[in-house]
């Protein structure tokens, strides 16, 4: 059957209830493809609207993240200028299904089951209260695993607070601060992992990209929002006008929207200002007062150490929370560029072998990226120190090892942005309570894109010793740049002394240099190395 409409002749085919489970009457509940704005089916009570499916995004309706390629039916959905409708096939006849709305306005899936001789549950399209059109109301969201369940968007507060301390959400929310149109200064703050608002008031091309989407939104001061239309390849553009209404969170399977804010609230998160939507982090933005106040005003009993990039602070928060402060100095040989990067970069990136980046301080000539905070600070402290390194065993030193080669085949392979970190070294690694590696610090890391393999740079920054050099000669970087400075750090964790600060008596070669000798005269394994390894272990 198509679930939906012939646009030409008006024909609509829908499903509506009995009046109860033995009167097959037409009961008060009806099922639709609505095709104002962009379509999607509401579910409707007469005519209250009771729930919708969100609109069609190429894979599912936004609304039904559950609805996946599964043993029992294929599905589709077909619009364009004579038609628009849902459909499912059963991928074995045999196996009967059927979708119905029952007498209390649920709508559900049935299969049947040769073992019992009868139908059993499927699916059913509302799943829990969530699902209930616009109980958070205008501009609001909500999330089942959250208490209260509703929450304003970022940048919006309740229309009224008392309602809303009550669990009266309907009233929504409002902006708390006014946009700047037609000024034209606005700018757009990305949600991800949504259900996107009801679309009867909303605005659709199919051809053009998310960036020119961007602009035509940025144009009309009524224009609320804007999304890709199909997330299979990110083409196609939907915009939203007026409140953006019936929101919620998905833990898996959501959506992506741009929300017009004023760009003072948006400048409330770090990474704003970029040209691709894309760009958009929404990472928390601290004030230059509360980092001040966790860190005791930067005293220097609360000075961890120091770097290319400035000091490092430990701080604690009003919440208990303790936190990593990096502050970028006056004379720091890194910049806004550096800053910049490893905000970019280290934000898009979850991985348990990468340090996990809280947030940032932009105030007047105050530059900090504020980290979660390791209590046992880097590896250098560790191998490089007598009395540190009897902590470390070799099957700890093993285990930091597999770590740190994780993380680097995270960036390496597994992670969208494909990134080269250009300066692993013991420094850069910090440790978790039990001693687990974090590669930390991305201000000089670059990504590669498509088929690349290999770039140039005429900057070469980084630590010698652990460059590559095709890097350090000639400004060539590739994973293999970070592969090379990876065996470096592997020679020191076994040995526990810098690759620079070592100096063999015989040949005054630097560690890296003396492996690569005896490797040649094929005595790496021999008396010779046993012995300066034994030497150096303290185990």
């Amino acid at each position: 059957m198509k679930f939906g409409m012939n646009l030409q002749t008006g024909l609509n085919r829908y499903l509506s209830s009995w009046k109860s489970p033995d009167d097959p009457s037409p009961g008060t509940f009806t099922y639709k493809l609505d095709p104002s704005g962009f379509p999607q089916l509401i579910l409707r009570n007469g005519s209250v609207v009771l729930y919708r499916s969100g609109p069609w995004n190429g894979l599912r309706f936004s609304g039904f993240p559950q609805l996946t390629p599964n043993p029992v039916y294929k599905f589709g959905f077909v619009f364009n200028q004579s038609e628009v409708y849902y459909y499912f096939e059963l991928l074995n006849s045999s196996s009967p299904s059927r979708l119905v709305l029952n007498e209390k306005g649920i709508a559900e899936r049935f299969a049947w089951t040769d073992q019992s001789r009868g139908w059993i549950l499927y699916s059913s399209a509302q799943t829990d209260d969530c699902d209930t059109y616009a109980l958070c109301g205008a501009f609001g969201t909500c999330n089942i695993a959250n208490s209260p369940k509703c929450q304003c968007l970022k940048g919006f507060v309740p229309k009224s607070l008392n309602s809303w301390q009550v669990g009266d959400w309907s009233r929504g929310c409002f902006r708390s601060t006014e946009l700047a149109c037609p000024e034209g200064k606005d700018k757009f703050m990305k949600h991800s992992g949504i259900k996107l608002p009801d679309t009867r008031s909303s605005w659709f091309n199919r051809s053009i990209s998310l960036a020119e989407c961007k602009k035509i939104c940025l144009k009309n001061c009524s224009c609320t929002g804007y999304a890709t239309l199909d997330i299979r390849d990110g083409s196609g553009c939907l915009i939203w006008y007026g409140e953006l209404i019936d929101i919620r969170e998905f833990n898996a399977n959501g959506q992506e929207i741009y929300v017009r804010m004023a760009a003072s609230e948006v400048e409330n998160f770090c990474g704003y200002g970029r040209e691709s939507p894309n760009e958009d982090l929404e990472l928390p933005l601290f004030d230059f007062s509360t980092i001040a106040s966790a860190t005791n005003q930067f005293s220097i009993q609360n000075k961890l150490g120091e770097g290319g990039f400035g000091a490092v602070y430990k701080g604690v928060l009003k919440n208990g929370q303790e936190i990593a402060v990096k502050r970028l100095s006056e004379t720091s040989r890194q910049g806004l560029i550096e800053f910049t990067n490893e905000v970019t970069y280290i934000a898009k990136l979850q991985h348990r072998n990468l340090v996990k980046l809280l947030g940032c301080c932009i105030e007047v000539d105050e530059k900090m990226l504020v980290y979660e905070f390791l209590p046992n600070k880097s590896l250098d402290c560790f191998i490089f120190d007598q009395r540190q390194a009897v902590l470390l065993d070799w099957n700890k030193r093993f285990v930091i090892i597999h770590g740190i080669a994780i993380g680097l085949l995270y960036l390496h392979r597994d992670s969208r942005l494909r990134i080269i970190h250009r300066d692993l070294k013991a420094e850069n690694i910090l440790l978790d309570n039990e001693l687990n590696p974090k590669i930390s610090d991305f201000g000089l890391a670059r990504t590669f894109g498509g088929n690349e393999t290999e770039a140039n740079t005429r900057r070469v920054m980084g630590t010698y010793g652990y460059m590559s050099p095709e890097y350090a000669i000639h400004g060539l970087y590739s994973v293999k740049s970070d592969i090379f400075s990876f065996g470096v750090l592997v020679l020191e964790i076994v040995h526990g002394r810098r690759n620079r600060g070592f100096s063999h008596p015989d040949n005054n070669l630097t560690l890296l240099g003396h492996v690569r000798c005896c490797l040649v005269r094929n005595e790496l394994f021999g008396k010779q190395m046993q012995d300066m390894f034994a030497n150096s272990l303290p185990f």
